[in-house]
């Protein structure tokens, strides 16, 4: 099975999917919640969202109301950063999946462009890749804190942006993820998309997402596909 011959560029989302990385996403969840507290914000005027837009701006519109508009203008960057905070802490621990270094080498050497799309912040990419000699092989990252939050996956703007850092359009994109979110993003933008088994995501999830979802066990599959 070899890929579409449509696509100019394969994008992959990082955590669980390109990286084995280790993470604690009960804090990560939480740091919205913890930030506007430790700011002053009353728990009962913040909406309990689990980190989504809602939850943010539940937190702005009552530092806007109390005359801190500063303090509200500076949430967002004051979030990206706990949250990159949460993600290096075991940072150090991180690899590439088995065979993923591989893959990505033999799709640059046949003329594909490769590109890292990750809700992580930027800082954290950087230094998982680089740590394990592997940044030299994307052509560009996208991180969570490089454009506004809207455009943050499962935003289909996710990908156009891969898209325009990479110099192609979205359908020209495959990409691969592990969880719900790539999918979505991968789906509303026209690119492509393969789900993977190393992550948040088995068999049954994908089944039950959408059954026509191409499933794959991890990127290292890539090297039978490609020709």
């Amino acid at each position: 099975m070899a890929l579409d011959p449509r696509y100019k560029a394969v994008g992959f989302d990082m955590d669980g999917t390109f990286m084995n990385t280790e993470i604690d996403y009960v804090k990560l969840y939480n740091v919205i919640f913890d930030e506007l507290v430790e700011m002053g914000v009353p728990e009962n005027a913040i909406t309990r969202t689990g980190g989504s837009k809602a939850e943010l701006e539940s937190g702005i519109r009552w530092l806007i109301a109390n005359g801190r508009r500063e303090d509200a203008l500076s949430l967002q960057n004051r979030v990206s950063g706990r949250s990159t905070m949460v993600e290096m802490e075991y940072a150090d621990r991180s690899r590439p999946f088995n065979g993923a270094t591989e893959a990505v080498k033999m799709l640059r050497e046949k003329g594909y462009r490769t590109g890292i799309l990750t809700k992580g912040g930027h800082a954290y990419a950087e230094f998982i890749l680089k740590r394990s000699n592997v940044l030299g092989l994307f052509d560009a990252i996208v991180a969570r804190d490089d454009f506004p939050e809207e455009e943050a996956k499962p935003s289909p703007k996710a990908m156009v942006n891969l898209g325009h850092v990479l110099g192609v359009r979205p359908e020209e994109i495959l990409f691969i993820g592990d969880s719900r979110g790539d999918w979505l993003t991968a789906r509303d933008s026209g690119a492509g998309f393969y789900g993977v088994l190393t992550g948040g995501y088995g068999i049954d999830d994908w089944r039950a997402a959408d059954p026509n979802i191409r499933v794959i066990d991890g990127v290292a599959s890539l090297l039978k596909m490609i020709e």
